[in-house]
């Protein structure tokens, strides 16, 4: 559903309902909300043109996958959340120090 909500973010930071939408796109309403709604998935050149209506520009590009993250990820997943939080706690106090011996105070 990610495009509907591309299009649901772009309709509403130009201030738009989705009759505004409809008549800048010359569409229906009840189009535009099958759309938000994930019922009906626009085309990607369809939701371009959706997106120029609420006069934004959708950018893409590619861009190398990046999994380096991944086991750092799983390893906090597979971890509960009170022991999560006390890692990051204890993180913080470990970040504190460095700021203190660095002369950063955080504000």
């Amino acid at each position: 559903m990610i495009s509907g909500d591309l299009l649901r973010e772009a309709r509403l930071r130009a201030g738009l309902t989705q009759t505004q939408l409809a008549k800048q796109a010359r569409t229906s309403q009840s189009a535009v909300a099958r759309w938000e709604s994930g019922d009906v998935v626009p085309s990607f050149e369809r939701l371009r043109e959706l997106i120029r209506a609420c006069g934004l520009e959708l950018t893409y590009g590619l861009a190398n996958y990046d999994d380096s993250y991944d086991d750092f990820i799983g390893g906090r997943l597979r971890v509960d959340a009170a022991e999560r939080i006390r890692q990051a706690l204890a993180e913080e106090a470990v970040y504190d120090e460095i700021r203190a011996a660095a002369g950063v105070t955080r504000g």
